[in-house]
């Protein structure tokens, strides 16, 4: 709804939002990893404590399964949890040089542990090693956007 000013002018109401996401997690997911960072994390929608025990909260977006790929129920608890972690490294919260590959292979055994055949879990594996560099890299950080035209 457009807000009129003293006048009675109407003035430009803007929404700011990032695109590129397509799924958006209903209940708070818990998981323990490998990952232990020097002290805890805890943002908006992740939080990871210095014990390993990452919290992806309620409302968190992300764009499941990336590249050429089907998105399958098997593949859907991995992406989140890859998802956020390259988030966190993407933040500058986790060190993406030291984390990313733990994150790439936490990635393929999740996807086997949710029924996924071995040869596809170690494809996916494969292609986020080729391709997911730049996900995990902080100048790719999803610019905020802000619609209509003319919004600052």
């Amino acid at each position: 709804m457009a807000m009129a000013d003293s006048s009675g002018t109407r003035t430009m109401e803007c929404i700011a939002y990032k695109a590129g996401y397509k799924y958006q997690l209903k209940e708070n997911y818990v998981i323990q990893i490998e990952i232990r960072p020097a002290s805890d994390i805890d943002t908006e929608y992740l939080a990871l404590t210095n014990a390993g025990t990452l919290t992806v909260k309620k409302g968190y977006a992300w764009d499941g399964p990336s590249g050429p790929t089907i998105d399958t129920l098997n593949f859907m608890r991995g992406s989140l949890v890859h998802d956020a972690l390259y988030q966190l490294m993407r933040e500058r919260h986790i060190d993406g040089d030291r984390y990313r590959e733990t994150a790439d292979r936490l990635l393929q055994t999740i996807c086997k542990e949710d029924g996924m055949n071995s040869l596809r879990a170690w494809w996916v594996y494969q292609g986020v090693r080729f391709g997911g560099g730049p996900a995990a890299d902080p100048a790719n950080d999803k610019p905020l956007i802000r619609a209509p035209e003319g919004c600052q």
